[in-house]
């Protein structure tokens, strides 16, 4: 059986007789999925190294993925000039056929990297962006649009590849609560992804939805209007037994806990703690899917990396 069929029979429930993993930056010839990232347009010219397309500049300290270094609108007065980039723009997607070519087999997904509400801080801020919805709503939203606008139109070109998934990367999550009201994020966010997912659902694809921190109060609203799977890299932070709640209703990929077994466990401790991963968010037929990330950026060793993905291929069902 390919990893596209072994993935798609557990995202549906159908039984398997493997578990399927995601090798998301290592090993990924390996890997039952695989990304293919949308690129910024080939007529895209930097100004400076580091500078995205939506102008903000990446700084690196360490060997994290670093941030950006300022706000592009530093003042509502330069929006009405702000030009996004295109995401019409064919080029984005170069190289994809023959991607999809070489991983027909495997289960593919079209990344859009960093998407939503984290680009919008990106370019106003993080704590402009929080101000604004009580102080600046209506620029807000205007600048929302914008960003889901781009993604749209993205979106509509990766949905007619031969793909199987889109992906987002939003981070919605601090260590125990939303980071906005969640009142507020069904108010404005939700219509807007609703949007983005019917167009992947109407094109016969699945969403693929990440976001780190404590997510809980909108989970039963992302499920609601359409995501299909969920990467959570830092489960423990609602605890499995919460998110056993949605065990069934979507379906999972996650590690081995980032923040806490993954770092600090023995071997003893990571296949304990795989088998209670698997074992409270499948359903014994699918519902979940392993997840590798080699990230000894915050301090996971590759003696932990090699027993976490040892778990996960000698998992039995």
């Amino acid at each position: 059986m390919t990893g596209k069929q072994l993935v798609r029979d557990v995202i549906a429930n159908r039984g398997f007789d493997r578990l399927p993993i995601y090798l998301f930056n290592k090993d990924v010839d390996k890997s039952d999925i695989i990304s293919f990232y949308t690129m910024p347009a080939e007529s895209f010219r930097p100004k400076e190294a580091n500078e995205s397309e939506w102008g903000f500049v990446w700084e690196k300290l360490d060997d994290t993925m670093g941030q950006p270094k300022a706000a592009v609108i530093t003042d509502w007065s330069q929006f009405s000039s702000y030009v996004p980039p295109d995401g019409k723009d064919p080029s984005r997607l170069r190289g994809i056929d023959e991607f999809l070519k070489k991983f027909g087999d495997k289960y593919v997904i079209a990344g859009l990297g960093i998407t939503g509400f984290g680009i919008m801080t990106f370019l106003r801020g993080f704590e402009n962006t929080l101000e604004d919805f009580y102080l600046e709503r209506e620029n807000l939203e205007k600048l929302a649009d914008m960003v889901f606008g781009y993604e749209e139109d993205l979106i509509r070109q990766c949905v007619a590849k031969d793909i199987d998934a889109v992906s987002f990367y939003d981070d919605w999550g601090m260590q125990f609560s939303l980071m906005i009201d969640p009142k507020l994020w069904r108010e404005f966010f939700k219509p807007r992804y609703k949007r983005q997912f019917d167009i992947i659902h109407e094109a016969g694809k699945q969403v693929y939805f990440h976001s780190c921190g404590y997510v809980y109060d909108i989970i039963p609203d992302l499920i609601e209007i359409g995501v299909d799977i969920f990467n959570f890299n830092q489960p423990d932070v609602m605890g499995l037994d919460k998110l056993s709640e949605f065990r069934g209703k979507v379906c999972f990929n996650c590690p081995v806990d980032l923040q806490t077994v993954a770092i600090f466990g023995d071997k003893q401790q990571i296949e304990s703690y795989t088998d209670r991963l698997v074992r409270s968010l499948g359903t014994g037929r699918g519902g979940f899917i392993g997840y590798m990330e080699e990230y000894h950026s915050i301090g996971l060793s590759k003696e932990n990396y090699d027993i976490m993905l040892s778990a996960l291929r000698n998992y039995k069902p």
